[in-house]
């Protein structure tokens, strides 16, 4: 019997796995071919910024909304409509880029996609936990975010091919991707266990119930501020290019492995994680990776060597894939069922402004200071962040990997008491 369940895991598990990696390969192609479409029709690089609003907008929008709906209705049926949704936006995208129709109809066609990507993104958040084991959960997160990472470089290479030869065919077969993803939706569940979301069990129903969670629950908000303000301050996207043509003198291929870098790191952690995760302090871990985050960022910025800065980056991503992982990790094991949904919105909420604004924040800051002294603040101030966060939240130093049942509701105190969000470990053992 027990043999049995595990094997419908097992299948429920490469079934998410699946939809993570052609979602996040259809997004990346999508991406590409999008904003060469637009630019080639208009050349104004203003379409360009119109085309990241489209997007950007009706995710922050909806954000709060698909939480709820992510704590009251199936999530299976909310992936499935969502992943829907976006293959009929690609085939819809096809038809407009062949045609030549008006610019206007591809923004509204990106606001519908921006809105379905949203609706799914707690939903599968907060249906992980439930297709794994408590001892598998940190290596499945792991496995996860290294096929995201893998499929968020091969995308943009492959959609600019297929677009290069097929034109708007690209559109199309990133609808076909998703269609594909839609397939394994029926494998998510080997029970009802996601269907059954038991939200009636918690006394604030609220659409702000997450916000209000991770306010009242320390560690929670302890890990999310500090991922945000790091991807904010520490964030060096935005000044590539500057460095690829002005600093290293690299030129636009320089730019690409300037681009790659991060992402090549967090993929290689990742699979390192894979096989041996994190067990045993990690609010500590946590904060050691976001400090090394930060240093990395300052070898970076003060580097005049293509091959220091990419191995700066690399670096740079490895520590970020390492703290990515515990965070998302304690977060699902620290929230009840019935509000990770709305847990998972804020969190997806907080750290898609973080990397905006951060681009925003790199951007302004070399225009007032330069370049150069732009990134070397912004590692500084995360390793200022990590040094002020060690202080007033030592929930995060003393938080570990504990195992909980998270397929039941976990109630509140009983989470501060594992977590360490009301008093330590030896606090409680003496209380007993």
């Amino acid at each position: 019997m027990r043999l049995e369940r595990l094997r419908r895991q097992r299948r429920a598990f490469r079934g998410f796995l699946v939809i993570r990696a052609v979602d996040e390969l259809s997004v990346q192609m999508l991406n590409v071919a999008i904003a060469w479409y637009v630019y080639a029709v208009t050349h104004n690089p203003m379409s360009l910024a119109f085309v990241g609003l489209a997007r950007f907008l009706p995710n922050l929008g909806v954000a709060l909304i698909a939480g709820q709906a992510a704590d009251r209705v199936d999530r299976r049926r909310i992936i499935g409509l969502s992943l829907f949704l976006q293959a009929l936006c690609g085939a819809g995208l096809s038809v407009l880029c062949a045609s030549g129709s008006h610019i206007q109809l591809v923004y509204l066609l990106l606001i519908f996609l921006g809105a379905a990507q949203a609706f799914a993104a707690p939903a599968l958040s907060a249906t992980l936990p439930h297709l794994v084991t408590e001892e598998e959960f940190p290596r499945s997160v792991a496995v996860v975010s290294s096929a995201f990472q893998i499929c968020s470089l091969a995308g943009p290479a492959l959609g600019g091919l297929i677009y290069a030869l097929s034109g708007p065919g690209v559109f199309a077969i990133s609808a076909a991707l998703y269609l594909i993803a839609l397939t394994q939706v029926r494998r998510l569940a080997d029970d009802d266990q996601i269907a059954r979301v038991a939200i009636s069990v918690v006394a604030d129903q609220g659409v702000l119930a997450g916000a209000r969670y991770i306010r009242s629950n320390r560690l929670l908000l302890s890990m999310i501020s500090l991922d945000l303000f790091a991807v904010l301050l520490g964030g060096v996207t935005a000044l590539l290019p500057i460095y690829a043509k002005d600093i290293l003198a690299v030129g636009p291929s320089g730019l690409g492995c300037l681009r790659c870098a991060p992402g090549v790191g967090a993929a290689v952690i990742g699979l390192v994680l894979a096989h041996r995760t994190v067990k045993n302090h990690a609010g500590r871990t946590m904060l050691g990776c976001v400090a090394g985050f930060g240093l990395a960022i300052v070898v970076f910025a003060v580097s005049t060597k293509l091959w220091l800065s990419l191995v700066a980056l690399g670096a740079a991503g490895g520590f970020d894939m390492v703290s990515m992982v515990i965070r998302q990790t304690l977060v699902q094991v620290a929230t009840p069922d019935s509000m990770r949904g709305r847990v998972s919105a804020v969190q997806w909420m907080f750290i898609g402004a973080s990397s905006e604004l951060g681009e925003f924040e790199s951007g302004a800051t070399a225009a007032l200071f330069g370049t150069m002294p732009a990134a070397l603040l912004g590692g500084l101030g995360t390793l200022m962040v990590v040094a002020i966060w060690s202080r007033i939240f030592p929930e995060l130093r003393r938080a570990d990997m504990l195992p909980v049942n998270r397929t039941a509701d976990v109630s509140r105190a009983d989470t501060e008491v594992r977590y360490g969000t009301v008093s330590d470990r030896h606090s409680v053992a003496e209380a007993d």
